[in-house]
């Protein structure tokens, strides 16, 4: 189940409120907060698409990125177990940890990115 839409590069969350009948989601990856609604599939997509639209000219008029800027640093939570063994294996490949996290997450991204093409 996919529950996020694309348009012009960027992506939109999706979720459901039962309780008002209303499709939702915002724009993610950008640093406002830009959402959307509609009542239907069809109508959802055309208002995230107005909101992609009216949010890229916004930030065209000011000057303003686009997307949001990533410093390519990030701290995550692993259990002491997982931490041990990733540090054990740089060791044995003679990486750093920091090198052996960086492509176990290139990995998996690159098979996610092909499962969802």
């Amino acid at each position: 189940m996919k529950n996020f839409l694309t348009y012009k590069e960027l992506l939109g969350s999706v979720h459901f409120n039962a309780e008002d009948e209303v499709f939702f989601g915002k724009i993610e990856g950008i640093d406002d907060l830009v959402s959307f609604e509609g009542t239907s599939v069809k109508e959802l997509q055309v208002s995230f698409k107005e909101a992609v639209d009216d949010y890229i000219e916004l930030c065209r008029e000011s000057g303003k990125k686009i997307e949001k800027s990533y410093k390519g640093s990030f701290n995550i939570r692993i259990s002491p177990d997982i931490h041990k063994k990733a540090k054990r294996l740089g060791i044995m490949k003679g990486i750093s940890l920091n090198q052996f996290v960086q492509k176990a997450i290139e990995e998996k991204v690159e098979r996610e990115l092909e499962l969802l093409s």
